[in-house]
């Protein structure tokens, strides 16, 4: 077992055998107080992780054959079990992490509710993009060949956890949750800062794949420390596609080792985003204290450690802008430091804060209260002016926590020429009222090509789980700004068309029969036939 109901036991899931690992261990440190969590976790050897693959890739075949509603069901039983946890598994991630009750309880939803969002997508049948066009022998001058088209699964999907979203990110995440519903075998590899919540989640996985009878190796977990199982993992031949949210320098790492293969497979990496806010002049005029107040918020939410975190705002130098930094200010002089997720992540966040507010041109106007515990993390806002932010590129490197920088325009026609420094990024978020239009459409064509999400009157923090939710964006926000990891078309990354020419009926997928016996939705001779 993963868990026995009382305590993660420190073991790893290969296919349907648990197995104690033999290589350098992970342990949990809980981060409030840099105490070490038993139990540790040994890591997987090069023929464990090869073993792992290989059951996923004799599982791949067997199970792209289990019937949608099957696969629908798996989804929903694993969410079930997720929620069946209760408790412990928050009490455990708390832990681990430092996160909240709050927090956590709402991953766990968040979680739970996105598996059966894919299940719903299973059902449905839309995402098999089911295309016909019948043959038309008397077609002149030339008779037209029958052709049929539908998605199949790429094939096994190497997954890494993620350190911010020990749920919604990890073991049974949205890369998970979006592999298993297009069909794909899933082999994980647990993030070390959370082992035994990955433990408990992998276990409610691995009842859902016996309850469910699914194949053997259609879920794996493995452990290991440092770089080298995951680098194995993805340079496995029988690894068709990686999912992966962490550092661009950990993202690239993986891209890298995937495209030397002899086969090289897509490496969906969520990596570094910076979000910029941009402040219009009307909207600072008609609530620049308002617009501070929430930007504090947001700063601060999750002690900064949200991939769509605001860390760079572009706003015109005047009074409205000085009334949003005394409100900002204000409001985050008064916030407590928190607990960040790792001292690992506590210590780079410190030392990226120094190297910036250190560049020439910056200074910081704002700070929160500092730190009484371990691995707190004290909220800053650094100001600097257009000119320096020019000259200096390290003031758009990502500062993963409670830190912004804002940038001193000297007119909002200044506005276009900073934005030409800024690259890809997960979303943009602009403030603004009925009188900045203009000003809105003269940049509206340079956001759409830097981001993925445009949000107005808000900010990124805040991911819905949703059919028109996209979570990506061009690079380096991600490895490949055509795809999102959040929502349904998280699926698209893990299928690929295969079109049939001139098949017998009892050669092919039922969802590619004339009848359509899973009425599902499809294109028929050019026309749109939804299904009941």
């Amino acid at each position: 077992m993963l868990y026995d109901g009382n305590a993660p036991t420190g073991m790893m899931l290969i296919g349907t055998e648990y197995v104690r690992g033999t290589q350098a261990s992970v342990q949990g440190v809980a981060p409030a107080t840099g105490e070490r969590i038993e139990p540790d976790f040994a890591g997987a050897t090069r023929e464990e992780v090869k073993r792992a693959c290989q059951l996923s890739a004799a599982a791949a075949p067997l199970y792209q054959a289990v019937p949608l509603e099957q696969r629908a069901r798996f989804l929903d039983t694993i969410a079930d079990n997720i929620e069946a946890l209760g408790a412990p598994l928050v009490a455990r991630a708390m832990l681990e992490s430092g996160l909240t009750e709050a927090r956590l309880t709402g991953e766990r939803g968040r979680t739970a509710n996105q598996l059966r969002m894919f299940a719903r997508v299973i059902r449905d049948g839309g995402f098999l993009d089911t295309r016909i066009d019948p043959a038309q022998p008397d077609r002149q001058p030339l008779p037209r060949v029958d052709l049929r088209l539908r998605n199949v699964a790429l094939g096994p999907v190497a997954v890494f956890g993620a350190s911010n979203f020990p749920l919604a990110f990890s073991v049974a995440g949205g890369d998970t949750a979006s592999a298993l519903a297009a069909g794909c075998p899933v082999v994980v590899k647990a993030h070390s800062a959370h082992p035994g919540t990955s433990a408990m989640v992998g276990q409610a996985v691995a009842d859902a794949v016996a309850s469910c009878d699914m194949p053997e190796g259609v879920f794996s977990l493995l452990y290991g420390s440092g770089s080298e199982i995951g680098q194995a993992l993805v340079a496995d031949p029988r690894i068709k596609a990686v999912g992966f949210t962490g550092s661009r320098r950990g993202g690239l790492a993986l891209v890298q080792t995937a495209q030397q293969r002899s086969e090289p497979i897509p490496v969906y990496a969520e990596m570094s985003a910076i979000n910029p806010v941009l402040l219009f002049p009307e909207a600072l005029k008609a609530r620049a204290a308002e617009i501070g107040q929430a930007f504090a918020g947001a700063l601060q939410l999750g002690a900064g450690q949200f991939c769509t975190n605001p860390g760079i705002l572009f706003a015109v130098d005047g009074p409205e802008l000085d009334e949003f930094v005394a409100a900002a200010k204000a409001a985050l002089e008064q916030s407590p430091a928190q607990v960040m997720l790792t001292p690992g992540i506590h210590t780079a966040y410190t030392d990226a804060v120094e190297h910036t507010a250190g560049l020439e041109g910056a200074h910081i106007v704002a700070r929160g209260q500092p730190g009484d515990g371990p691995n707190q993390c004290q909220s800053v806002l650094i100001e600097t002016t257009l000119a320096a932010f020019q000259q200096q590129p390290a003031f758009l490197e990502e500062l993963f926590g409670a830190a912004s920088v804002l940038v001193r325009l000297p007119s909002i026609e200044a506005l276009p020429e900073a934005l030409e420094k800024v690259e890809g990024q997960l979303t943009i978020a602009l403030h603004l009222e009925k009188g900045d239009y203009a000003a809105v459409r003269n940049v509206l064509p340079m956001l759409e090509a830097r981001a993925g999400r445009l949000l107005v009157n808000g900010f990124g923090t805040g991911v819905e789980v949703s059919d028109a939710m996209v979570h990506g964006g061009p690079f380096p926000a991600t490895s490949d700004g055509r795809t999102t990891s959040v929502g349904t078309l998280a699926i698209r990354r893990f299928l690929r068309p295969v079109s049939y020419q001139d098949f017998p009926p009892e050669l092919l997928a039922e969802e590619l029969h004339e009848s359509n016996p899973l009425g599902v939705p499809r294109l028929y001779n050019g026309k749109l036939q939804l299904s009941d």
